[in-house]
């Protein structure tokens, strides 16, 4: 069974948003890496670029396939983690670890729209 971690936010589509303060987190979750196998790339957008929910914001490829990633939030990227431009498994060894963008939060009531961890728990029990 994937970890699933409480106090963060969870999209359908498997990424996750720990908030803090105006800022927000962005990454795949356990179960998501756990599905793609051996990543060996990231594409991210670059700083200052805006992101919609439930739009895609970029990619995650590995040995067996390449996902698009969908921003659970929407907002301006402020940073995005840079480590795994080179060393992108860093995702498969800490999916929770190792957040994709961070982004600064345009409207912080989209969070009522994701799951909890309890809700994210059943919906990968499915």
């Amino acid at each position: 069974m994937a970890k699933v971690i409480e106090g963060l936010y969870y999209a359908e589509s498997h990424e996750y948003v720990r908030v803090e303060g105006e800022y927000g987190y962005i990454g795949i979750t356990d179960y998501a890496q756990h599905a793609l196998g051996n990543v060996v790339y990231v594409d991210m957008p670059e700083v200052d670029d805006e992101v919609t929910a439930g739009e895609e914001f970029g990619a995650v490829e590995s040995v067996k396939a390449a996902s698009d990633l969908f921003s659970p939030v929407s907002g301006t990227v402020v940073e995005v983690n840079e480590a795994l431009e080179d060393t992108p498994e860093l995702i498969n060894q800490d999916a929770f670890g190792n957040w994709i963008i961070k982004v600064k939060l345009s409207d912080p009531s989209e969070l009522d729209n994701l799951m909890d961890a309890q809700a994210y728990e059943a919906q990968c029990e499915e």
